[in-house]
C-alpha cells in the first residue's frame, strides 16, 4: 500500500511558479512510476507528467512541456512537480498518482495507476 499526500498548491499570477510535492508512504517507493494529473472544473483528469521508478525517464504533456520539471528524490519519498510560466490555463486541481513498475516504464494513462492522493488546488490568475 502506498499513500500519497501533495501539497504545495495556491494562488499565483500569470508568469509565476509554483512547487508542488508529493509526499509517500511506504517502503517500496523506488519502485513506483510517479505521476502528476490534473482537473479543471467540467473536464475530464488529464495526464501532466510522470517520472519512472529510478529517475532516468520522464515524459510530458505537450501543454507543460518547457515549463514544467517533474523529479523525485528517493530517500526522501517525494515527488515534485516544478511549474514555471504558469498560465490561466493551468488552473486546476493537481493530484500525484503511483504505480508499481517492473521496468522503465512512463504510464500517462490514469487507469493505469493504483494509487492516488487527494489533491491540491493550482489557480493562476491573468
Amino acid at each position: 500500500q502506498v499513500q500519497l499526500v501533495e501539497s504545495g498548491g495556491g494562488l499565483v499570477q500569470a508568469g509565476g511558479s509554483l512547487r508542488l510535492s508529493c509526499a509517500a508512504s511506504g517502503r517500496t517507493f523506488s519502485s513506483y512510476a510517479m505521476g502528476w494529473f490534473r482537473q479543471a472544473p467540467g473536464k475530464e483528469r488529464e495526464f501532466v507528467a510522470v517520472i519512472n521508478w529510478i529517475g532516468s525517464r520522464t515524459d510530458y504533456a505537450d501543454s507543460v512541456k518547457g515549463r514544467f520539471t517533474i523529479s523525485r528524490d528517493s530517500p526522501k519519498k517525494t515527488a515534485y512537480l516544478q511549474m514555471n510560466s504558469l498560465k490561466p490555463e493551468d488552473t486546476a486541481v493537481y493530484y500525484c498518482a503511483a504505480v508499481r513498475t517492473a521496468g522503465w516504464e512512463t504510464p500517462s494513462a490514469p487507469n493505469e495507476y493504483a494509487y492516488w492522493g487527494q489533491g491540491t488546488q493550482v489557480t493562476v490568475s491573468s
